[in-house]
Protein backbone atom coordinates (compact mmCIF):
# COMPACT_ATOMS: atom_id res chain seq x y z
CA UNK A 1 0.00 0.00 0.00
CA UNK A 2 1.23 3.27 -1.22
CA UNK A 3 1.97 6.49 1.28
CA UNK A 4 -0.15 8.23 -1.62
CA UNK A 5 -3.75 10.26 -1.36
CA UNK A 6 -6.18 8.89 -4.01
CA UNK A 7 -7.66 12.11 -4.48
CA UNK A 8 -4.78 14.87 -4.78
CA UNK A 9 -2.07 11.96 -5.08
CA UNK A 10 -0.33 13.97 -2.60
CA UNK A 11 3.00 11.35 -1.54
CA UNK A 12 5.71 11.55 0.20
CA UNK A 13 8.79 14.28 0.31
CA UNK A 14 12.25 14.27 0.49
CA UNK A 15 14.55 16.61 1.74
CA UNK A 16 17.40 17.28 3.75
CA UNK A 17 17.92 17.29 7.87
CA UNK A 18 20.36 19.65 8.81
CA UNK A 19 22.55 19.18 12.26
CA UNK A 20 23.79 22.88 13.06
CA UNK A 21 25.90 24.29 16.11
CA UNK A 22 27.00 27.78 16.67
CA UNK A 23 25.49 31.22 17.41
CA UNK A 24 23.29 33.17 14.45
CA UNK A 25 25.32 36.53 13.17
CA UNK A 26 22.33 38.42 14.13
CA UNK A 27 22.70 37.56 17.96
CA UNK A 28 25.87 38.26 18.05
CA UNK A 29 27.63 34.98 17.32
CA UNK A 30 30.34 34.00 14.77
CA UNK A 31 27.42 32.30 12.48
CA UNK A 32 25.76 28.44 12.49
CA UNK A 33 28.11 25.96 11.29
CA UNK A 34 26.78 22.79 9.71
CA UNK A 35 27.62 19.76 11.61
CA UNK A 36 26.04 16.88 9.69
CA UNK A 37 23.68 16.22 6.92
CA UNK A 38 20.84 13.23 6.77
CA UNK A 39 18.37 12.67 4.16
CA UNK A 40 14.58 12.39 5.54
CA UNK A 41 11.35 11.85 3.95
CA UNK A 42 7.89 13.65 5.03
CA UNK A 43 4.78 11.64 4.57
CA UNK A 44 1.51 12.91 4.07
CA UNK A 45 -1.19 12.65 6.76
CA UNK A 46 -3.19 10.02 4.91
CA UNK A 47 -6.70 8.44 6.71
CA UNK A 48 -8.52 5.18 5.88
CA UNK A 49 -12.18 6.34 5.42
CA UNK A 50 -15.38 4.73 3.77
CA UNK A 51 -15.70 7.38 0.82
CA UNK A 52 -19.26 8.35 -0.89
CA UNK A 53 -19.45 7.50 -4.54
CA UNK A 54 -22.97 7.96 -5.29
CA UNK A 55 -24.77 5.39 -4.03
CA UNK A 56 -21.93 3.05 -3.06
CA UNK A 57 -19.24 3.71 -0.77
CA UNK A 58 -15.55 2.73 -0.70
CA UNK A 59 -12.81 2.72 1.26
CA UNK A 60 -9.96 5.08 0.08
CA UNK A 61 -6.64 6.00 1.89
CA UNK A 62 -7.32 9.99 1.69
CA UNK A 63 -5.38 13.18 3.10
CA UNK A 64 -6.61 15.40 5.93
CA UNK A 65 -6.11 18.31 3.69
CA UNK A 66 -8.78 17.10 1.22
CA UNK A 67 -11.18 15.68 3.81
CA UNK A 68 -10.98 19.32 5.68
CA UNK A 69 -11.35 21.30 2.08
CA UNK A 70 -14.47 19.09 1.35
CA UNK A 71 -13.70 17.32 -1.38
CA UNK A 72 -14.55 14.13 -0.46
CA UNK A 73 -17.56 12.91 0.75
CA UNK A 74 -17.77 10.96 3.85
CA UNK A 75 -20.24 7.64 4.11
CA UNK A 76 -23.19 8.70 4.99
CA UNK A 77 -23.93 6.29 8.78
CA UNK A 78 -27.86 6.33 10.01
CA UNK A 79 -28.19 6.07 13.69
CA UNK A 80 -28.47 2.86 15.30
CA UNK A 81 -31.84 1.12 16.21
CA UNK A 82 -33.84 3.19 13.34
CA UNK A 83 -35.51 2.18 10.31
CA UNK A 84 -34.74 3.54 6.96
CA UNK A 85 -36.77 6.12 5.86
CA UNK A 86 -38.07 5.48 1.79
Amino acid sequence: MSQQCEICEKKASFGNKLKQRGKPKYLGGNGRKTTGITRRVRYPNLQSIYVQLGDTSTKARVCVKCIRAGVVQKKVVRKPFTLPTE
